[in-house]
């Protein structure tokens, strides 16, 4: 048998699981590079320790496979913390390989990473010489069922040593949840005697693969459907409404709105998709199937913990025969035609810079169809979603919105940008801000994208400040940024860019794309802080009603 450090081990049983590796190099984790180099993972290095969980996170969300991050011990592992608290936050499975205290005792240069992590709700797994494998391989199998990061920690004075000799068990088979009829008959009367259904995906039901049972499902009772951001498009049929919550039309929000009995499948209800408590009529019947132990909303009337596309397919069964209720989608028809849809910006504005809806819309025009879309966080996160065509909903990724982080977008594209297939564009959408903080790893997108572009919102400030404190007479000052010039920049780094100061200077892009779309484009796109997005408007106006409600 050969023999292995035990930064091997970990290696070894980590590439069972994983293809990918993203991280920084240090000497708390150069042994499990070097092994892992040797065992043909592929690794794509990052410029800060925040983007190898970021990374990491982006690639699951862009592909539903397993990667690592990895970073040294101490002040790698604490820059690693913002990526890690959003992968926990919001239920994304992810490893991260770390250095750790030497198991005799702290350095001074030591912090209680257990301690920290536990902090974020990530558990940690520290590894020993004797039980290297199979410790790596709880932490990898706890990711993946509990859907979550975890943290395997390797003790820095044993990364070098050999590591005892291991059977390995087979990875157990998962454990199916059963006996749910009982809950299921009942949703199948409501939904039988629904007059107006509604059903609502989120992004449980997409990673469930529970789509087509759910269109078929919608189809056999004439519902209407709809999806959260991160489902975008997930039950896209006859009927479908768009994206519940803020991105979404008036139109369609007044539609499910007055939904009887809604259908919530895989979906947390977020205040956002939840419009604030406005998204669904008084007197809607509530069903919530999700694979949490407990309804995640008050609003909950009916709830069955069980996997979506299991339930979907024994609802399929128990509704048989039963006629579909198409005077409600022919309704939804008419009103969708008629109603506003998103309002398309203007060319012109006071300040002479850039609609960012009017941008939206010509880049769907320009960008290529097949693309995979990163999102940063910030004022302008929802263009995107409300102008751009985004077919599938593995191909909007948005880390950071779960923890409200920003500055992860560039981190994100470097993870999406290894998990794509051949042929797709990866497209990250960010603002100045949230630039500028991850602008270490525009490099790592340059040397990992096969085809990106970039696209800036660059409104000179931090742009969801300026409409929630900037409008209520708060000094704006530190709410400014110095117009950067992102082009330049991005040249220097190898990439091909442009200043985009009007529509028509999206030739450049054009053009780019006409050439094949090969490497890195940038697109400085200098917008106006003038226009807020109907979402923020929404935020404010229900912060504002909770103020009120506490002031009585």
């Amino acid at each position: 048998m050969t023999t292995l450090t035990v930064s091997g081990r970990v290696a070894q049983v980590l590439s069972s699981y994983v293809s990918d590796v993203f991280g920084v190099m240090g000497n708390g984790n150069v042994y499990f590079l070097d092994a892992a180099e040797k065992l043909g993972l592929r690794f794509a290095p990052v410029r800060h320790e925040g983007a190898a969980i970021a990374a990491a996170d982006a690639y699951y969300r862009a592909s539903g496979r397993l990667a690592a991050g990895t970073t040294t011990y101490g002040p790698g592992y604490t820059n690693a913390l913002t990526a890690l608290a959003e992968a926990v936050q919001a239920q994304i499975p992810v490893v991260l390989v770390t250095g750790d205290a030497p198991s005799s005792g702290a350095r001074p240069q030591d912090v209680d990473q257990a301690a920290i992590a536990a902090g974020l709700g990530a558990a940690t797994f520290t590894v020993t010489r004797d039980a290297a494998g199979s410790i790596t391989r709880q932490a990898v199998e706890y990711a993946l069922t509990k859907r979550t990061a975890v943290v395997i920690a390797i003790p820095y004075d044993l990364a070098a040593l050999e590591a005892a000799d291991e059977e390995l068990p087979a990875p157990p088979a998962p454990k199916v949840t059963d006996d749910v009829d009982g809950g299921l008959g009942q949703i199948a009367r409501l939904l039988a005697g629904a007059k107006r259904p509604l059903i609502l995906a989120g992004r449980g039901a997409h990673l469930a693969g529970a789509g087509p049972e759910l269109r078929e499902l919608a189809d056999r009772l004439g519902a209407l459907t709809a999806g959260t951001a991160l489902a975008l498009n997930l039950l896209h049929g006859e009927g479908y409404l768009g994206v519940a919550g803020g991105f979404g039309t008036d139109t369609a929000a007044g539609l499910m709105g007055e939904a009887d009995v809604v259908l919530v499948a895989g979906a947390s209800l977020s205040p956002f998709t939840m419009r604030f408590g406005h998204l669904l009529g008084p007197d809607s019947t509530v069903i919530q199937i999700d694979t949490a132990l407990q309804p995640t909303h008050p609003r909950v009337d009916l709830f069955v913990s069980a996997d979506a596309k299991t339930a979907a397919g024994r609802l399929l069964g128990m509704l048989d025969g039963e006629a579909a209720a198409e005077a409600w989608r022919a309704e939804a028809r008419q009103r969708l035609a008629e109603g506003p849809g998103h309002q398309a910006g203007s060319e012109v504005t006071p300040d002479g810079r850039l609609d960012p809806r009017a941008l939206a819309t010509a880049l769907d025009a320009v960008l290529p169809e097949r693309r995979t879309v990163v999102q940063d966080g910030g004022h302008f996160i929802g263009w995107a979603p409300m102008y751009w065509n985004i077919p599938r909903p593995q191909d909007l990724v948005m880390v950071g919105t779960a923890f409200q982080s920003i500055g992860l977008g560039l981190a994100s594209a470097v993870g999406a940008a290894r998990a794509v297939e051949d042929g797709r564009t990866l497209v990250l959408a960010s603002g100045d801000g949230g630039f500028l903080m991850g602008l270490s790893d525009l490099e790592s997108l340059i040397g990992t994208a096969s085809s990106a572009v970039v696209v800036i919102y660059n409104d000179a400030a931090y742009g969801a400040e300026i409409h929630q404190y900037g409008s209520q007479g708060l000094t704006e000052k530190p709410m400014l940024i110095p117009e950067v010039d992102f082009s330049g920049i991005a040249r220097a780094l190898g990439a091909e860019s442009a200043i985009i100061r009007s529509l028509a200077d999206l030739s450049a892009l054009q053009e780019w794309i006409d050439a094949g779309a090969k490497g890195t484009f940038v697109a400085d796109c200098r917008i106006t802080s003038s226009v807020r997005a109907p979402w923020m408007s929404e935020w404010m106006n229900a912060k504002q009603a909770a103020k009120a409600a506490v002031a009585g």
